[in-house]
């Protein structure tokens, strides 16, 4: 597959990322537990979302300056479209972490820290997962045939799915670990960890991190083949993963604090993912456009969150 990426694109992009975690960790209370309100969770998820919109604006102008203007546009739509579809996916995982903080009653100050290192775990499994997945598409092309059935049988289960709740108490997971470990029957501040006596137990905070990095190595089978729908740059595939993943926590907090209010995207992330399966399986034979795609993911995104938005003004109005 080849890239965009020039040699020093990769090191400038990884040293970016690490240099807006040392800013949330260390001058924005990031190691310390504390409410955030639905202000500073709208505000950092606006702060990401134009991170990312920049960064996509400097690859375009960069592209442009090398003379390569129809791939700079072709290269712009594809981040957008990639960055857009991965952080639509995310959703729906951020909805099964809202279920696993309610049913451990984390409090919203604790989920913080949980959600920093979720982070982390994320960006690591995700890189490690887009790696191999470029390597089996050069080795197997027909593979990319299989992503388009999963994300088209993924899709349609969500969609007629959605309502059903998942009891944690049956969880696989979290079975095994009270088989096999201490845990504290309450939490302990944020420690993962405590020392009692002579045995080291483990803290319910530590199970829900477990949970939240074994749910977003789920969902990564499902974020992932849909990005390959869109593009094949390898450097494109990463650095919107990356960004959509890098403002997960802020818009964990802004969809915990209105949850109620969302209660339809769940329909549009349904949609999206048959569209993106089926756009894969048809690509050797009919090749939709990037721009339409990236046209009607805005449009599904954008009609699933508003007719959310009037329905729950509409309730609210009826109980009046």
């Amino acid at each position: 597959m080849t890239s965009i990426g020039e040699w020093w694109m990769w090191p400038s992009f990884f040293i970016f990322v690490l240099l807006m975690f040392w800013v949330d960790l260390f001058l924005l209370k990031g190691r310390k537990a504390h409410y955030v309100s639905t202000k500073e969770a709208l505000a950092w998820t606006c702060v990401w979302f134009t991170l990312a919109l920049i960064f996509n604006a400097l690859i375009w102008m960069h592209l442009k300056h090398l003379g390569f203007g129809s791939v700079a546009n072709e290269k712009a739509m594809e981040f957008l479209a990639g960055y857009l579809i991965e952080k639509t996916l995310s959703v729906d995982n951020l909805f099964v972490i809202l279920t696993i903080f309610t049913y451990f009653a984390i409090p919203l100050e604790y989920q913080r820290r949980v959600l920093i290192y979720g982070v982390l775990g994320a960006i690591v499994m995700r890189l490690v997962l887009i790696l191999f997945g470029v390597w089996v598409i050069n080795q197997i092309h027909w593979i990319l045939y299989f992503f388009g059935v999963f994300l088209l049988f993924t899709g349609v289960k969500i969609f007629f799915l959605t309502d059903q709740e998942s009891d944690l108490s049956k969880n696989l997971v979290v079975r095994w670990i009270s088989q096999h470990f201490r845990v504290t029957p309450n939490l302990q501040g944020e420690r993962f960890f405590v020392r009692q006596g002579a045995y080291l137990y483990l803290t319910p905070l530590f199970v829900v991190l477990i949970l939240v990095e074994f749910t977003d190595l789920v969902f990564a089978a499902d974020s992932l083949p849909a990005i390959f729908a869109v593009t094949n740059d390898p450097f494109i595939i990463i650095t919107s993963n990356v960004f959509a993943i890098l403002g997960l926590r802020s818009l964990y907090f802004l969809l915990a604090n209105m949850n109620n209010r969302f209660h339809l995207l769940k329909y549009g992330l349904a949609l999206i993912l048959i569209f993106v399966g089926v756009k894969m399986l048809i690509a050797d034979w009919f090749k939709i456009p990037i721009f339409v795609a990236l046209l009607l993911v805005i449009l599904v995104l954008v009609v699933s969150i508003t007719l959310s938005m009037y329905q729950t003004r509409k309730k609210t109005r009826d109980r009046l």
